[in-house]
């Protein structure tokens, strides 16, 4: 059992998948920081300082604090923009360097011309098709 559960925890998926979490969280807390410090403050300079957390209904003894969930919603919406465009750029750079990949990957040299048409060659005196 104990071969088992190391096998299992220590695969090379769990790692990976421990590794991104970690950098996500850290990754979060980035993004949260840009978040609350660069562009809040900035969204509440554009719209004249509205802060939504102030926002309150008292009922008997309790209070719901609707704002705070306003700006909760709010910051959601800026963090998910802000991963999005993140994301956005670096599959955009994949994209570009999976290109030049290609292209190199096209152009074969001329040992690998020689080697290909040789298999070529030989498949035909055994009888086999080369394209299959």
């Amino acid at each position: 059992m104990w071969s088992e559960f190391k096998e299992f925890a220590f695969k090379g998926n769990i790692v990976d998948l421990a590794v991104a979490v970690v950098i996500g969280a850290a990754f979060g807390g980035i993004v949260t920081s840009f978040v609350e410090n660069i562009v809040t403050p900035l969204i509440g300079i554009l719209v004249g300082g509205i802060d939504f957390t102030g926002l309150r209904v008292t009922v008997g003894d309790a209070e719901v604090l609707y704002g705070n969930f306003i700006q909760s919603f709010i910051d959601f919406l800026i963090v998910a923009f802000a991963i999005f465009m993140v994301i956005r750029f670096l599959n955009r750079f994949k994209r570009e360097e999976e290109e030049v990949v290609e292209e190199a990957a096209e152009e074969l040299s001329v040992q690998d011309q020689l080697l290909t048409e040789i298999r070529d060659l030989l498949q035909e005196q055994n009888g086999k098709n080369p394209a299959d």
